[in-house]
Order: structure tokens, then C-alpha cells, then sequence
């Protein structure tokens, strides 16, 4: 059964960074397309990066410069670099599996206070 497991999460000054991570059982990511979603208060849940199994990664424009996703196949773990983070990334932010169907993890609160 695949699980997903978010951490990281915190409250940072506007600038600071953050970085997430994204632990996982039943599935190795390295074979995986992978992705990080956030969802703010009374806003719909957002792409916010993606990597596939080749490496290659994907990212909101919102976000570029900003964030970096990688994985550490050795440790089976995904993580969020947030660096010059803003108030507007202030978020629930999920890790993601898209299969047959989507697995999500539980969330991970990222607080940016400006």
C-alpha cells in the first residue's frame, strides 16, 4: 500500500527558506512521477513542481527561481527547496503520486509571515 509522508513544514519570515520533505512506503520514487501541490485558504489545490522518473522537472511560473524539487533515490525521498520565500506561499503544501489513481500525503503546513 503505497503511504506518503510530508515534513518540514514551519513558519518563516518572508525571505527565509524551507525545505520540504516527502518520505514514502509501498513505491520507489525513482521510477515515479512525483509533485508537490499546496492549497491556500479558500483557494483551489495548485501544481507547484514535479519531477519524473528521468530527472527532468517541472514548475509553476509563480515559483520558478524560487523552489527546487529533487529526490535523493538512495533514501526514497522527494524534497521542496523554498528559498526567498513569500506571504503568497503561505499554504498547505502535498506531496503527490499520480498512478492509477492520485495518492496524497497528509500536508504540511508552510507559514510565511510578511
Amino acid at each position: 500500500q503505497v503511504q506518503l509522508v510530508e515534513s518540514g513544514g514551519g513558519l518563516v519570515q518572508a525571505g527565509g527558506s524551507l525545505r520540504l520533505s516527502c518520505a514514502a512506503s509501498g513505491i520507489i520514487f525513482r521510477f515515479i512521477t512525483t509533485r508537490w501541490y499546496r492549497q491556500a485558504p479558500g483557494k483551489q489545490r495548485e501544481l507547484v513542481a514535479g519531477i519524473i522518473s528521468g530527472g527532468k522537472t517541472e514548475y509553476a511560473d509563480s515559483v520558478k527561481g524560487r523552489f527546487t524539487i529533487s529526490r535523493d533515490n538512495a533514501k526514497n525521498m522527494v524534497y521542496l527547496q523554498m528559498n526567498s520565500l513569500k506571504a503568497e506561499d503561505t499554504a498547505v503544501y502535498y506531496c503527490n503520486i499520480p498512478l492509477n489513481r492520485d495518492y496524497w500525503g497528509q500536508g504540511t503546513q508552510v507559514t510565511v509571515s510578511s
